[in-house]
C-alpha cells in the first residue's frame, strides 16, 4: 500500500489506517479470535499505521492490538495512542457509559496535567507490552467533549502542562510526533499557539458531507509541515449507507437539512456509477495535507468494502458535477 510522510517527523504511514475503536469493543462485543483475524486482514492488505486509546474498551483495544503488533518487526509499522485519560481499577465502582461493552474493569478518569500525560503514556506501554509508540495524541481536549465550562478548566493544565510533557517525550525520542485527536477544529489551531505539533487525527470535520470547517487547519498544516489523518469519514455512517432510515450522522439522528444533501451527494455518485461510500473514503486523501484516512472496522467483511473502495475508478466529471451543484468548494475538489 502506498506511504505518505507524517509531517517533518520522519515516520511514512500507509494512506489507509487501521481505526482500534472497534476491536475495543465499541458498540458490541467483539471475540480476541474476531479481533486477530480483522488485525490480520488489514495487516494483509498492507495497512501499517494503526491507531489505539486507552478510551477504546477501557484499555483492551491496547491490549488486543500490542498482542497482534509483538511479533512483528518494530520498524515495520507505525503506532498511535493518545493520552488525557487515566485508567483506574474499578473495585467495585459502577463503570460509566461510554458506549463500550464488555470493557476490561477499569474506570476511566481525565488528566491533561504534565504527570498525567507521562503516567498515561507509561501505562499505555505496558498495556501493548511494547517498548515505543510513535505517535501520541491528546485526546478529546475541547468543548465538544467537555463542554464550555469544563474545557476552561482542563485546556490550560493540557496546554501549559500536557503539552509539555509530550514535547519532553518527543524531544527524548520517547515518541516521534505528538499531536492532538479530537472532532473539532479549534482546539487544534489553539492548540498550536503553544506547541510545535505534527499531526491531528481529526475525526468528521473533513468529509464529502462537510470540509469548511476543516479550512483553516488544513492551511496551518500546509504553513508548518504538519499532517492531518483523517477519522469518520462517513459521519458515523449516512456517507456509508446513504440517507436509509435509522442512518447515523455524527453518532445521532441527521436533520433533515443533512439527509437531504447526502440524497444530492448519492444522486450525483449514482450518475457516474460511483457508490457514495467510495466517493467518501477517497475524498480526504486528495489534500495535500492529508496523511491518511483511518478505517474503523470490526470485521474482515467491512474492512474488504473498504479496501474495494480504493480501486473504485472515480472520474474527475464526478467531483465537477459536485462542485458545479454546491456540494464541494472548488478549491477543495481533487484534481
Amino acid at each position: 500500500m502506498a506511504t505518505r510522510p507524517l509531517g517533518r517527523t520522519g515516520l511514512d504511514v500507509t494512506a489507509l489506517s487501521f481505526g482500534g475503536a472497534s476491536i475495543g469493543n465499541l458498540y458490541q462485543a467483539v471475540t480476541n479470535q474476531a479481533a486477530h483475524e480483522t488485525l490480520q486482514a488489514a495487516w494483509d492488505a498492507g495497512i501499517r499505521f494503526f491507531d489505539t486509546a486507552p478510551r477504546y474498551g477501557h484499555g483492551l483495544s491496547e491490549r488486543r492490538l500490542g498482542d497482534f503488533l509483538r511479533d512483528k518487526p518494530r520498524d515495520s509499522y507505525v503506532l498511535s495512542t493518545k493520552v488525557g485519560r487515566i485508567l483506574t481499577p474499578l473495585r467495585g465502582r459502577v463503570m460509566g457509559d461510554y458506549g463500550f461493552v464488555d470493557v476490561l474493569p477499569f474506570e476511566q478518569e481525565y488528566d491533561y496535567s504534565y504527570d498525567g500525560i507521562m503516567r498515561s503514556h507509561e501505562a499505555s506501554l505496558h498495556r501493548l507490552g511494547l517498548d515505543r509508540i510513535d505517535v501520541l495524541y491528546m485526546h478529546d481536549i475541547g468543548t465538544d467533549t467537555h463542554g464550555e465550562a469544563q474545557n476552561a478548566e482542563y485546556e490550560p493544565v493540557a496546554f501549559s502542562g500536557g503539552l509539555k510533557a509530550m514535547q519532553e517525550l518527543r524531544a527524548a525520542g520517547d515518541v516521534k510526533a505528538i499531536g492532538l485527536g479530537v472532532n473539532e477544529v479549534e482546539v487544534c489551531l489553539r492548540a498550536l499557539d503553544h506547541a510545535d505539533l505534527d499531526a491531528f487525527l481529526l475525526a468528521g470535520r473533513f468529509t464529502l458531507l462537510e470540509q469548511e470547517a476543516a479550512r483553516p487547519l488544513i492551511a496551518a498544516c500546509l504553513a508548518r509541515g504538519a499532517s492531518l489523518v483523517i477519522g469518520g469519514v462517513f459521519n458515523s455512517g449516512i456517507l456509508a449507507t446513504g440517507p436509509v432510515p435509522g442512518a447515523h450522522y455524527n453518532y445521532a439522528e441527521p436533520p433533515a437539512e443533512i439527509v437531504e444533501r447526502v440524497r444530492r451527494l448519492q444522486a450525483v455518485c449514482a450518475r457516474h456509477d460511483v457508490p457514495l461510500a467510495a466517493a467518501a473514503q477517497r475524498f480526504p486523501l486528495s489534500n495535500p495535507a492529508v496523511a491518511s484516512v483511518l478505517l474503523g472496522v470490526s470485521n474482515k467483511r467491512n474492512l474488504d468494502r473498504n479496501l474495494a473502495s480504493m480501486d473504485v475508478v472515480i472520474p474527475d466529471a464526478l467531483w465537477a458535477d459536485l462542485v458545479a451543484e454546491g456540494l464541494l468548494a472548488a478549491d477543495l475538489a481533487p484534481r
